[in-house]
C-alpha cells in the first residue's frame, strides 16, 4: 500500500517537471504572485509588473499604483501592435532602437515607438537609465525574432508532433494509471491477526474499516493523479504553440484561487481519512498485543473501541477542518497572525461566557477516560434511561423504550447506573403459595435454572451458575423466592423472560400454584350481633308508629 502511494506521487512529479525545452522557459511560480510592493499603502508608493508577449515574461516596469496600470497598459498595446505587424512583414530581422528624448531613453522597435524607461524602471534593476533601456532592447530584440521563427511552418509542424507525443503518453499513462486503480481494488484486505475468539470480532471490524479508510485515501488519489495526467498534459499542449500560450496564462490567473482551494480541500479531506486509518490501525495493534484482553473484558473492550474511536475522529476532524481553514486562508494571501490573535481573544471571551461547554467537555472527556458508560450500553441518568446512542465531549444521547431520543449535556450528569458494564444480572422474585411444599418448590426452581444453564441455546448468555438464594420475603402474594442470573451484558432480559416461561410450565406440571395477591377480613361477632339488634329494635319503633 504504501509502495502504491508513492507511485502516484511519483507520476505526479514526473507529469510535473518533464516540461518540452520551449515550455520550462515559462516561469510558473513567480506568475502566481501579486506585483510586488513596498510594505507603504499610500496611493504614490511604487509598484511593479511585467510585460508579456506569447505568454512569456519580456521585463518588468515600474511605476507609482496609481499609474501602473495605465502606464502597463499602454506598453502593453504598443506592443501587440508592433509585434503583429512585424510578424506580417517579410522582414527577418528586426531594428530595436534606443534613443534619447529630453534626456529620457525611449525604445522604438522598428521605427515604432514603444515605451520610455524612467528613473523607477532604473531604480527596479538598481542600474542607470541607458543602461536598463539597452537591457530592455536587447530582450526586446531576440524575444520578437524568436517569436516570428515560432510562427514558421516547420516550427508549427515539429511543434504538432510534440503535441501528439504527449497526447499519447496522456492516454497510455491515463490508461495503466487506471488499469492499476482497477487491480488495486482486486486486492484482498489484509489479514486479521490471529488472537483469541472473543477479540476476533473487534479486530475484524476495525480492520475493515482501516481498509476502507485506506482505499478511500487511495481512490482520491488515483482521481488526483488523473486529473493532473489531463490537465498538466493539456496544459502543455497549450504552452507549445505561440497562438496558445497566451491562454496558458488565462488560465493560470483565472484559475489561481480555484487551484489552491481545491488542493487544499483535497488534501484536508486525504488527510482526514487517513488519519482515520491510523486511529484504526493504532487500535487494532493495542488490542492484538492482548495487554488489554481478557475474556472477561473483550465484550466491554469492543463498546469502549467504539466510543475511543468516534470521539478521537471526531476531534481530530475537528483539527484537520482547522488547518484547512487556515492554509485556504493563507493561499489566498491573507494575514492569518492577526487573526489568530484575535481568535484567542475571542476564545476567552466565549470560553468564559460558555462555562457549561466547558464543564460538559471536562464531563464527557472523564465519562470516556473512567469506562462510566460506552456505546450501547443501557443507562439510567435520574428519571430517564435508555441505550446509548451517540457519545461526544458535549453531550450523552439515549434512545427509550418507547423509541423517544433523549438528549443529556454531559455536565448534568452526576449519577449514572451502567445496567451493562461487562456483565449483566436477572433479578428475579418467585412468589409461592403458602400451602406449597417450599422444599420441592425450591428444588423445581433451582432445577429449571441449571437446565437452562445447560442449554446449548442458553448457555454462552449465562456466564455463571444460577443462583438459588431462598426465601427472600413473606408477601400478600405468599413466600417471596429470589433467584440471580449472571448474565453477558444486555442479555438478562432475555433471559430472565426465557426463565419465567419455564417455570410456569415446570410449576403447573408439579401442581404448584403461582398465588394472585389475597387479603382475609376478620369480623368481631360480638360487634355484629350488638349491630343486628339494634337494627330491629328501630324497626319495632317504627312499625308501632
Amino acid at each position: 500500500m504504501r509502495w502504491h502511494f508513492l507511485a502516484i506521487f511519483g507520476s505526479i512529479t514526473v507529469s510535473v517537471v518533464s516540461l518540452p525545452p520551449v515550455t520550462a522557459q515559462i516561469p510558473l511560480l513567480p506568475l502566481l504572485q501579486t506585483p510586488s510592493s513596498p510594505s507603504n499603502d499610500s496611493d504614490n508608493r511604487t509598484v511593479s509588473d511585467w510585460i508579456y508577449l506569447d505568454g512569456r515574461r519580456l521585463f518588468q516596469i515600474s511605476a507609482t499604483k496609481t499609474n501602473l496600470s495605465e502606464r502597463l497598459q499602454n506598453i502593453q498595446r504598443n506592443l501587440n501592435q508592433i509585434s503583429q505587424n512585424y510578424f506580417q512583414s517579410s522582414e527577418q530581422e528586426v531594428n530595436v532602437e534606443v534613443r534619447k528624448v529630453n534626456e529620457i531613453p525611449v525604445i522604438q522597435v522598428n521605427g515604432e515607438y514603444l515605451m520610455s524607461v524612467t528613473a523607477e524602471d532604473a531604480k527596479l534593476r538598481q542600474e542607470d537609465q541607458q543602461i536598463s533601456a539597452n537591457q530592455i532592447a536587447d530582450a526586446l530584440q531576440e524575444d520578437l525574432q524568436r517569436a516570428k521563427q515560432e510562427r514558421q511552418t516547420q516550427y508549427l509542424i515539429n511543434q504538432g508532433k510534440i503535441a501528439a507525443g504527449v497526447g499519447l503518453v496522456m492516454v497510455v499513462t491515463s490508461w495503466g494509471v487506471y488499469y492499476w486503480q482497477r487491480r488495486s481494488r482486486k486486492e484482498p484486505a489484509q489479514s486479521v491477526p490471529s488472537i483469541s475468539s472473543t477479540a476476533q470480532p473487534i479486530t475484524t471490524q476495525l480492520n475493515q474499516q482501516q481498509h476502507r479508510h485506506f482505499q478511500e485515501v487511495k481512490k482520491r488519489l488515483f482521481q488526483l493523479t488523473q486529473a493532473g495526467i489531463w490537465g498538466g498534459g493539456n496544459f502543455l499542449i497549450l504552452g507549445l504553440f505561440p497562438y496558445t500560450r497566451p491562454f496558458q496564462v488565462a488560465i493560470l490567473s483565472a484559475a489561481q484561487i480555484p487551484i489552491k482551494l481545491a488542493v487544499v480541500v483535497l488534501g484536508t479531506y486525504v488527510a482526514t481519512r487517513f488519519s482515520y486509518a491510523l486511529i484504526d490501525r493504532f487500535t487494532t495493534t493495542l488490542i492484538s498485543s492482548g495487554a488489554l484482553l481478557t475474556t472477561d473484558t473483550s465484550e466491554r473492550l469492543r463498546l469502549r473501541v467504539s466510543t475511543f474511536s468516534g470521539v478521537t475522529k471526531s476531534i481530530v476532524t475537528g483539527i484537520w477542518i482547522g488547518v484547512g481553514i487556515l492554509l485556504a486562508l493563507v493561499s489566498l494571501g491573507i494575514d492569518i497572525v492577526p487573526l489568530l490573535a484575535g481568535a484567542g481573544l475571542v476564545g476567552v471571551a466565549v470560553s468564559l461566557a460558555s462555562q457549561n461547554l466547558i464543564k460538559d467537555a471536562i464531563n464527557g472527556f472523564l465519562i470516556i477516560l473512567e469506562d462510566q458508560y460506552a456505546l450501547g450500553d443501557v443507562i439510567n441518568v435520574g428519571n430517564v434511561g435508555g441505550l446509548v446512542e451517540n457519545l461526544n465531549l458535549r453531550m450523552t444521547q439515549l434512545r427509550d423504550s418507547e423509541g423517544r431520543l433523549i438528549t443529556i449535556p454531559n455536565s448534568e450528569i452526576k449519577i449514572v447506573a451502567n445496567l451493562s458494564s461487562r456483565w449483566s444480572r436477572a433479578d428475579l422474585t418467585v412468589p409461592i403459595a403458602y400451602e406449597a411444599d417450599v422444599d420441592h418448590a425450591l428444588n423445581l426452581i433451582k432445577k429449571v435454572a441449571l437446565e437452562m444453564d445447560q442449554d446449548l441455546q442458553w448457555k454462552h448468555q449465562i456466564i455463571e451458575t444460577p443462583q438459588v438464594l431462598g426465601i427472600d420475603n413473606f408477601g400478600d402474594r405468599g413466600l417471596i423466592i429470589r433467584v440471580w442470573i449472571k448474565t453477558q451484558p444486555l442479555k438478562q432480559w432475555d433471559v430472565a423472560r426465557e426463565y419465567r416461561r419455564r417455570l410456569k410450565v415446570t410449576l403447573d406440571q408439579a401442581g404448584i400454584n403461582i398465588p394472585v395477591p389475597q387479603q382475609a377480613i376478620w369480623v368481631n361477632d360480638a360487634q355484629l350481633l350488638n349491630a343486628q339488634m339494634n337494627g330491629k329494635a328501630d324497626e319495632s319503633i317504627v312499625n308501632s308508629q
